[in-house]
């Protein structure tokens, strides 16, 4: 037994060594983390106080980004508060926002880029694999956060009824400020600024949750059939319906899923 001692007792010194480390990268990404904060309470003539304040930071940040957007709007002819909808490209890393017009059908209002994504094309499986969702969720006014870490984000909802049917898992899904992100949509602060402010707006105007379409890529024809091969194609062929009947009417379809696939009504 003597002769573990000097090797448990390295073993101990690497793992407190290991913990110091990470204790110094968690207080460092903190300390940059709070004056990245600081200055962006600053910019909107916050106090850190008043910016940890979820309520006040969103309406500093409406109050900065609306005007602008109601001009879009009125420039695009569509109404303040109406319906959103929006899809999001992993391939493309593109993040569509599209805003139902008078005419009742969907038109796009702006496409942002996605800053920061991780993981491949293909589902999100299970809790720490770092993937993105793909797949059909929705976002209600409860999900919205405006005291996140990331300056404003929204839960996606993930799982959903598909995801659990599959036994996937995982939590905390978002779309949030921020360049960077690990298993979420990082859309950087300016964009998400815009994105949760309209999101917020048509919710607040009585839409009672909108839509969110997450795909691999757009889902044309021709782009599946480069993905004859992939273990994910009866899946993607799956998510393609969707994405058609959007293409199609322009209005996103109301999605069930029965018997572990994805319907389409």
């Amino acid at each position: 037994m003597r002769k573990l001692y000097p090797f448990v007792s390295h073993t101990i010194r690497l793992a407190l060594s290991l913990i110091f480390l990470l204790a110094c990268g968690t207080g460092i990404w903190i300390v940059l983390n709070s004056m990245s904060h600081r200055a962006t309470a600053e910019g909107l003539g916050l106090s850190p106080r008043e910016y940890a304040n979820g309520n006040k930071r969103a309406a500093a940040i409406a109050k900065k980004v609306t005007p602008g957007l109601k001009a879009s709007f009125k420039e695009n002819k569509l109404t303040w508060g109406s319906p959103v909808f929006i899809r999001a490209f992993k391939e493309e890393a593109i993040l569509e926002l599209w805003v139902k017009s008078d005419e009742e059908k969907f038109v796009l209002f702006k496409s942002y880029p996605i800053a920061g994504a991780s993981g491949d094309l293909g589902p999100k499986l299970r809790e720490g694999d770092h993937q993105v969702p793909e797949g059909f969720y929705y976002v209600a006014k409860r999900q919205l956060n405006p005291r996140s870490a990331f300056h404003l984000s929204f839960n996606i909802g993930f799982p959903n009824s598909y995801d659990s049917a599959h036994k996937r898992t995982g939590s905390s899904i978002m779309v949030h400020g921020s360049d960077t992100s690990i298993g979420c949509l990082a859309m950087t602060d300016p964009f998400i600024e815009e994105i949760y402010t309209l999101c917020d707006a048509a919710l607040s105007e009585g839409q009672q949750f909108f839509r969110i379409h997450i795909f691999p890529f757009e889902m044309t024809d021709e782009r599946l059939a480069r993905a004859t091969e992939d273990k994910w194609f009866t899946f993607w062929k799956n998510l393609q319906t969707g994405y058609l009947w959007f293409e199609e009417k322009k209005i996103p379809p109301n999605v069930t899923v029965r018997e572990k696939r994805y319907s389409f009504e």
